[in-house]
């Protein structure tokens, strides 16, 4: 098997770390990774498929020779270098906003719509955590029963903002307990209001219509990925004072006739996808469970009560895995497995 040169930019951030240990676990086949960041973390070792890796800067001649790159450092990066990289041959797997919606670019979750990888140009585009973990559940059951319609209110962990929302959330529970706090706390809270023992409904900017951009990306990115254009979509998105792995509740209206036994069946026969459903044995997917696991979890599947052909359910899943570093591996392995690495510039 031929081993592949890789690139990782946001080497040193959440989804960076997470990229290089999930590589490692599914030995992925590299016989270079190249660790990419910013000025200010340039020189910083990292440990990474065994070896001891300097982290570089970021350059216009980062990318040369290298068959992929990752791109986890935020939109801004993405739009400077990704055509850049492209150019040289590289291709670009971005985790950023920066592409979703480019009818030219590929939005790729593997299990759903991995064949659209065959016309990509080089550049593909991750969804965003929350949609990759909504669809997780949801698709199974559209290919089933045909969706119409559906609405979200996402749970959403505050290591979605970062390793800040991570140490945002430490020191506010530590100053509510009276403990105290570390030496390097003070830093700028990402989140309008205190997260400790708070909900927050309010993930990224507010557009005019009241929605924010986070809550259209589950709209738009939903009817990209299912190539459904009509579909009808509404979501609340909230950020919990929850470290890791998203939940979401989704009520959903279909097409066709649903019934309790073919929709758990669509979900556990699956790939990615596990069914964790026996309320009466507290049998159902929360954050704790799925932290750190490839797989997302349906529970409280249900009959709709307010549709006439509707599912209620409820899905849980790791956003820095599936919502970002996993599903951007898994697309880099399916472009390998189907052959389609190349392309013209």
């Amino acid at each position: 098997m031929k081993n592949y040169r890789i690139g990782i930019l946001g080497a040193t951030g959440a989804v960076g770390q997470e990229i290089i240990n999930l590589m490692e676990k599914r030995e992925f086949p590299a016989t270079e990774v190249r660790l990419l960041a910013s000025a200010k973390s340039a020189g910083l070792e990292m440990k990474a498929f065994g070896n001891t890796e300097k982290v570089q800067e970021t350059t216009q001649d980062s990318f040369n020779d290298l068959d992929f790159a990752i791109f986890s450092a935020g939109s801004v990066q993405s739009i400077e270098f990704a055509e850049l990289a492209r150019s040289q041959g590289c291709v670009v797997i971005d985790n950023s906003s920066a592409f979703r919606m480019d009818p030219k670019v590929p939005l790729v979750i593997p299990e759903i719509n991995e064949e659209i990888l065959e016309n990509h140009n080089g550049i593909v585009a991750n969804p965003n955590c929350s949609t990759a973990i909504t669809l997780m559940g949801l698709y199974p059951l559209h290919r089933r029963f045909q969706l119409k319609r559906f609405f979200a209110s996402t749970y959403q962990a505050v290591s979605g903002a970062g390793k800040t929302g991570l140490d945002i959330l430490e020191a506010e529970l530590r100053t509510s307990l009276g403990l105290p706090l570390e030496q390097n706390s003070g830093v700028q809270s990402p989140f309008p209001h205190p997260i400790a023992h708070n909900l927050i409904p309010h993930i990224d900017s507010f557009r005019e219509d009241g929605y924010t951009k986070e809550e259209m990306k589950m709209k738009n990115e939903t009817k990209k990925i299912l190539s459904l254009p009509s579909l009808q979509v509404s979501c609340t998105c909230v950020r919990v004072p929850v470290i890791r792995s998203h939940s979401i509740s989704i009520n959903a209206e279909f097409e066709n006739g649903v019934n309790i036994p073919d929709a758990k069946e669509a979900i556990e026969s699956f790939s990615g996808t596990k069914l964790m459903d026996s309320p009466t044995e507290n049998l159902y997917p929360t954050p704790i469970q799925l932290s750190e696991q490839e797989a997302c979890a349906v529970g409280r599947l249900r009959i709709d009560q307010g549709f006439s052909s509707g599912l209620s359910l409820w899905v849980v899943g790791d956003q820095l895995w599936k919502g970002a570093a996993l599903n951007a591996i898994q697309i880099a392995e399916s472009m390998i497995h189907r052959n389609c690495l190349p392309f013209t510039y």
